[in-house]
Protein backbone atom coordinates (compact mmCIF):
# COMPACT_ATOMS: atom_id res chain seq x y z
CA UNK A 1 0.00 0.00 0.00
CA UNK A 2 1.43 3.39 -1.02
CA UNK A 3 0.47 6.69 0.62
CA UNK A 4 1.24 10.10 -0.88
CA UNK A 5 2.68 12.64 1.52
CA UNK A 6 3.95 16.20 1.55
CA UNK A 7 6.07 17.95 4.14
CA UNK A 8 5.99 21.66 4.84
CA UNK A 9 7.60 24.05 7.28
CA UNK A 10 4.81 25.84 9.15
CA UNK A 11 4.99 29.38 10.60
CA UNK A 12 8.12 29.89 8.52
CA UNK A 13 9.28 32.46 5.99
CA UNK A 14 11.96 30.20 4.47
CA UNK A 15 12.72 26.49 4.28
CA UNK A 16 14.15 24.85 7.39
CA UNK A 17 12.56 27.35 9.72
CA UNK A 18 9.27 26.97 11.56
CA UNK A 19 7.82 23.60 12.51
CA UNK A 20 8.02 20.69 10.04
CA UNK A 21 4.81 18.78 9.31
CA UNK A 22 4.09 15.68 7.25
CA UNK A 23 0.64 15.47 5.66
CA UNK A 24 -0.66 12.11 4.43
CA UNK A 25 -3.03 13.46 1.79
CA UNK A 26 -5.12 10.29 1.38
CA UNK A 27 -5.12 8.05 4.46
CA UNK A 28 -8.03 5.84 3.44
CA UNK A 29 -7.35 2.26 4.53
CA UNK A 30 -4.60 3.20 6.98
CA UNK A 31 -5.20 1.78 10.46
CA UNK A 32 -4.72 3.80 13.64
CA UNK A 33 -1.78 1.56 14.50
CA UNK A 34 -0.10 2.29 11.19
CA UNK A 35 -0.81 6.01 11.64
CA UNK A 36 1.02 5.89 14.96
CA UNK A 37 3.91 3.96 13.42
CA UNK A 38 4.18 6.50 10.57
CA UNK A 39 4.25 9.37 13.08
CA UNK A 40 7.07 7.63 14.96
CA UNK A 41 8.95 7.10 11.69
CA UNK A 42 8.79 10.79 10.70
CA UNK A 43 9.50 11.81 14.32
CA UNK A 44 8.08 15.29 13.73
CA UNK A 45 6.09 16.85 16.53
CA UNK A 46 2.94 15.94 14.56
CA UNK A 47 1.83 14.14 11.40
CA UNK A 48 -1.66 14.54 9.91
CA UNK A 49 -3.80 11.98 8.10
CA UNK A 50 -6.50 13.26 5.74
CA UNK A 51 -9.70 11.21 5.38
CA UNK A 52 -13.16 11.74 3.83
CA UNK A 53 -15.45 13.79 6.11
CA UNK A 54 -18.43 12.22 7.88
CA UNK A 55 -20.46 15.25 6.75
CA UNK A 56 -19.98 16.01 3.03
CA UNK A 57 -20.51 19.71 3.81
CA UNK A 58 -17.06 19.64 5.44
CA UNK A 59 -13.72 19.39 3.63
CA UNK A 60 -12.08 16.45 5.40
CA UNK A 61 -11.62 14.50 8.58
CA UNK A 62 -8.12 15.10 9.90
CA UNK A 63 -6.40 12.89 12.47
CA UNK A 64 -3.30 14.20 14.23
CA UNK A 65 -0.57 12.01 15.73
CA UNK A 66 2.54 12.89 17.74
CA UNK A 67 5.33 10.28 17.90
CA UNK A 68 3.62 8.81 20.98
CA UNK A 69 -0.15 9.38 20.74
CA UNK A 70 -3.13 10.78 18.86
CA UNK A 71 -4.32 14.25 19.94
CA UNK A 72 -7.69 15.94 19.39
CA UNK A 73 -6.45 19.29 18.03
CA UNK A 74 -3.24 21.17 17.31
CA UNK A 75 -2.34 24.44 15.66
CA UNK A 76 0.54 23.95 13.25
CA UNK A 77 -0.88 20.66 11.84
CA UNK A 78 -4.10 22.43 10.87
CA UNK A 79 -2.32 25.45 9.38
CA UNK A 80 0.03 23.19 7.41
CA UNK A 81 -2.68 20.78 6.27
CA UNK A 82 -4.86 23.68 5.11
CA UNK A 83 -1.91 25.07 3.16
CA UNK A 84 -1.20 21.72 1.49
CA UNK A 85 -4.83 21.05 0.53
CA UNK A 86 -5.38 24.59 -0.78
CA UNK A 87 -2.33 24.20 -3.02
CA UNK A 88 -3.60 20.83 -4.26
CA UNK A 89 -6.93 22.38 -5.25
CA UNK A 90 -8.81 19.09 -5.02
CA UNK A 91 -9.13 16.30 -2.50
CA UNK A 92 -10.50 12.78 -2.96
CA UNK A 93 -12.19 13.82 -6.19
CA UNK A 94 -13.74 17.03 -4.84
CA UNK A 95 -12.58 20.65 -5.32
CA UNK A 96 -11.03 22.40 -2.33
CA UNK A 97 -11.88 26.06 -1.76
CA UNK A 98 -9.87 28.56 0.27
CA UNK A 99 -12.43 28.20 3.07
CA UNK A 100 -12.20 24.73 4.60
CA UNK A 101 -13.65 22.85 7.57
CA UNK A 102 -11.83 19.95 9.22
CA UNK A 103 -13.59 17.40 11.40
CA UNK A 104 -11.41 16.58 14.41
CA UNK A 105 -11.87 15.00 17.81
CA UNK A 106 -11.44 18.45 19.38
CA UNK A 107 -14.26 19.93 17.30
CA UNK A 108 -14.85 21.44 13.87
CA UNK A 109 -11.86 23.54 12.78
CA UNK A 110 -12.41 26.39 10.31
CA UNK A 111 -9.43 26.97 8.01
CA UNK A 112 -8.79 29.77 5.50
CA UNK A 113 -6.01 29.74 2.92
CA UNK A 114 -3.82 32.85 2.85
CA UNK A 115 -2.80 34.13 -0.56
CA UNK A 116 -0.31 36.65 -1.86
CA UNK A 117 -0.41 37.65 -5.54
CA UNK A 118 -2.81 34.78 -6.12
CA UNK A 119 -0.48 32.15 -4.64
CA UNK A 120 -1.24 30.19 -1.47
CA UNK A 121 1.38 31.21 1.11
CA UNK A 122 -0.11 30.00 4.39
CA UNK A 123 -3.32 29.50 6.29
CA UNK A 124 -5.30 30.67 9.28
CA UNK A 125 -7.40 28.54 11.61
CA UNK A 126 -10.14 29.25 14.12
CA UNK A 127 -9.71 27.36 17.40
CA UNK A 128 -12.54 24.85 17.88
CA UNK A 129 -13.29 25.55 21.55
CA UNK A 130 -13.81 28.42 23.97
CA UNK A 131 -10.97 29.31 26.31
CA UNK A 132 -10.90 26.93 29.24
CA UNK A 133 -8.73 27.96 32.19
CA UNK A 134 -7.83 25.14 34.54
CA UNK A 135 -5.82 24.60 37.68
CA UNK A 136 -3.06 26.98 38.74
CA UNK A 137 0.44 25.47 38.82
CA UNK A 138 3.05 26.09 41.50
CA UNK A 139 5.85 28.32 40.27
CA UNK A 140 8.34 25.89 41.78
CA UNK A 141 7.00 23.13 39.49
CA UNK A 142 7.38 25.31 36.39
CA UNK A 143 10.87 26.35 37.47
CA UNK A 144 11.95 22.75 38.03
CA UNK A 145 10.62 21.63 34.64
CA UNK A 146 12.47 24.45 32.85
CA UNK A 147 15.64 24.31 35.01
CA UNK A 148 15.01 27.87 36.23
CA UNK A 149 14.51 29.42 39.67
CA UNK A 150 11.10 30.21 41.12
CA UNK A 151 12.04 33.91 40.94
CA UNK A 152 12.38 33.57 37.17
CA UNK A 153 8.68 32.69 36.91
CA UNK A 154 6.34 35.69 37.08
CA UNK A 155 2.82 35.90 38.46
CA UNK A 156 1.96 39.61 38.04
CA UNK A 157 -0.39 39.10 35.07
CA UNK A 158 -1.38 35.54 35.85
CA UNK A 159 -0.17 32.60 37.88
CA UNK A 160 1.18 29.66 35.89
CA UNK A 161 -1.99 27.94 34.78
CA UNK A 162 -3.44 25.32 32.49
CA UNK A 163 -5.33 26.79 29.53
CA UNK A 164 -6.86 25.32 26.40
CA UNK A 165 -8.81 26.14 23.26
CA UNK A 166 -8.75 22.50 22.19
CA UNK A 167 -5.58 21.08 23.75
CA UNK A 168 -4.37 21.87 27.31
CA UNK A 169 -0.98 23.44 28.05
CA UNK A 170 0.71 24.76 31.14
CA UNK A 171 1.34 28.47 30.46
CA UNK A 172 3.85 30.53 32.42
CA UNK A 173 5.53 33.91 32.01
CA UNK A 174 9.30 34.18 32.51
CA UNK A 175 11.08 37.30 33.76
CA UNK A 176 13.13 38.05 30.62
CA UNK A 177 14.16 36.80 27.19
CA UNK A 178 17.60 36.12 28.65
CA UNK A 179 16.17 33.82 31.32
CA UNK A 180 13.91 32.21 28.72
CA UNK A 181 16.96 31.42 26.59
CA UNK A 182 18.55 29.59 29.53
CA UNK A 183 15.56 27.30 30.06
CA UNK A 184 16.27 23.58 29.65
CA UNK A 185 13.68 20.82 30.08
CA UNK A 186 14.22 18.46 33.02
CA UNK A 187 12.53 15.17 32.15
CA UNK A 188 12.36 13.91 35.74
CA UNK A 189 10.66 17.15 36.79
CA UNK A 190 8.16 16.77 33.94
CA UNK A 191 7.31 13.26 35.12
CA UNK A 192 6.72 14.57 38.63
CA UNK A 193 4.61 17.44 37.26
CA UNK A 194 2.46 14.99 35.30
CA UNK A 195 1.92 12.92 38.46
CA UNK A 196 0.98 16.06 40.38
CA UNK A 197 -1.21 17.52 37.62
CA UNK A 198 -2.56 14.54 35.65
CA UNK A 199 -4.50 15.17 32.46
CA UNK A 200 -6.32 12.49 30.45
CA UNK A 201 -5.91 14.31 27.12
CA UNK A 202 -2.25 15.28 26.99
CA UNK A 203 0.92 14.66 28.97
CA UNK A 204 2.27 17.66 30.90
CA UNK A 205 3.50 20.19 28.31
CA UNK A 206 4.96 23.58 29.26
CA UNK A 207 4.71 26.78 27.19
CA UNK A 208 6.88 29.52 28.69
CA UNK A 209 7.10 33.04 27.34
CA UNK A 210 8.69 36.44 27.93
CA UNK A 211 7.31 39.77 26.81
CA UNK A 212 9.27 41.65 24.13
CA UNK A 213 6.68 44.35 23.42
CA UNK A 214 3.15 45.49 24.20
CA UNK A 215 1.64 42.70 22.10
CA UNK A 216 4.67 40.61 21.25
CA UNK A 217 6.32 37.73 23.10
CA UNK A 218 9.12 35.19 22.68
CA UNK A 219 8.08 31.66 23.61
CA UNK A 220 9.40 28.11 24.03
CA UNK A 221 7.46 24.87 24.39
CA UNK A 222 8.73 21.71 26.08
CA UNK A 223 6.94 18.35 25.91
CA UNK A 224 9.55 15.67 26.67
CA UNK A 225 6.91 13.20 27.89
CA UNK A 226 5.59 13.15 24.30
CA UNK A 227 9.11 12.69 22.90
CA UNK A 228 9.19 16.38 21.94
CA UNK A 229 12.08 17.85 23.89
CA UNK A 230 11.32 21.26 22.37
CA UNK A 231 8.82 22.35 19.73
CA UNK A 232 9.78 25.15 17.31
CA UNK A 233 6.21 26.46 16.77
CA UNK A 234 3.09 25.54 18.73
CA UNK A 235 -0.10 27.03 17.31
CA UNK A 236 -2.50 25.49 19.85
CA UNK A 237 -0.47 26.77 22.81
CA UNK A 238 -0.16 30.17 21.14
CA UNK A 239 -3.93 30.27 20.67
CA UNK A 240 -4.48 29.40 24.34
CA UNK A 241 -2.01 32.10 25.43
CA UNK A 242 -3.62 34.71 23.16
CA UNK A 243 -7.08 33.84 24.49
CA UNK A 244 -5.85 33.96 28.10
CA UNK A 245 -4.15 37.35 27.70
CA UNK A 246 -7.18 38.74 25.86
CA UNK A 247 -9.41 37.65 28.74
CA UNK A 248 -7.13 39.46 31.19
CA UNK A 249 -7.15 42.60 29.02
CA UNK A 250 -10.99 42.48 28.94
CA UNK A 251 -10.89 44.29 25.60
CA UNK A 252 -13.85 43.27 23.43
CA UNK A 253 -12.62 45.38 20.49
CA UNK A 254 -10.01 42.79 19.58
CA UNK A 255 -6.62 41.60 20.76
CA UNK A 256 -3.59 40.78 18.59
CA UNK A 257 -0.46 38.95 19.64
CA UNK A 258 2.72 38.10 17.73
CA UNK A 259 4.63 35.10 19.06
CA UNK A 260 8.21 34.31 18.09
CA UNK A 261 9.25 30.75 18.80
CA UNK A 262 11.99 28.31 17.78
CA UNK A 263 14.72 30.97 17.88
CA UNK A 264 16.88 29.03 20.34
CA UNK A 265 16.53 25.92 18.15
CA UNK A 266 17.68 27.65 14.97
CA UNK A 267 14.16 27.24 13.50
CA UNK A 268 12.67 30.75 13.84
CA UNK A 269 8.89 30.86 13.71
CA UNK A 270 6.32 33.66 13.68
CA UNK A 271 2.77 32.94 14.85
CA UNK A 272 0.00 35.54 14.61
CA UNK A 273 -2.92 35.29 17.04
CA UNK A 274 -6.06 37.43 16.82
CA UNK A 275 -8.87 37.34 19.37
CA UNK A 276 -12.24 38.95 18.61
CA UNK A 277 -15.81 38.69 19.87
CA UNK A 278 -17.99 36.45 17.72
CA UNK A 279 -21.47 35.30 18.68
CA UNK A 280 -21.01 36.36 22.27
CA UNK A 281 -17.72 34.53 22.79
CA UNK A 282 -14.09 35.17 22.06
CA UNK A 283 -12.99 33.73 18.75
CA UNK A 284 -9.31 32.85 18.41
CA UNK A 285 -7.60 32.93 15.01
CA UNK A 286 -4.07 31.56 14.50
CA UNK A 287 -2.29 32.27 11.24
CA UNK A 288 1.09 31.94 9.62
CA UNK A 289 3.03 31.32 6.46
CA UNK A 290 4.20 27.92 5.20
CA UNK A 291 6.97 26.72 2.91
CA UNK A 292 6.97 23.41 0.94
CA UNK A 293 9.87 21.04 1.53
CA UNK A 294 9.31 17.48 0.26
CA UNK A 295 6.76 15.24 -1.39
CA UNK A 296 6.83 11.51 -1.98
CA UNK A 297 5.27 8.10 -1.44
CA UNK A 298 5.37 6.04 1.73
CA UNK A 299 5.02 2.28 1.29
CA UNK A 300 3.34 0.14 3.95
CA UNK A 301 3.54 -3.62 4.25
CA UNK A 302 6.69 -4.44 2.29
CA UNK A 303 9.20 -6.63 4.07
CA UNK A 304 6.79 -7.60 6.82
Amino acid sequence: MSIAFETVDVFAETQFGGNPLAVMTDARGVSAGDMQAIAREFNYSEVTFVLPPADPANTARVRIFTPTNEIPFAGHPNVGTGYVLARMGSLLGRPVSDAMRFEEDGGLVEVEALRRDGQVVGASIRAPQDLQVGEEIARSVVAACASLTADDVLAERHEPVFASVGLPFALAEVRSVERLAKATPDVAAFREAHRRYPNPIERFSLFVYARTGAQRVRARMFAPLSNILEDPATGSASAALGALLASLERDDDGFDLTIEQGVEMGRPSVIQVGVTMRGGRRSVIVSGRCVPVMRGMLTLGEGS
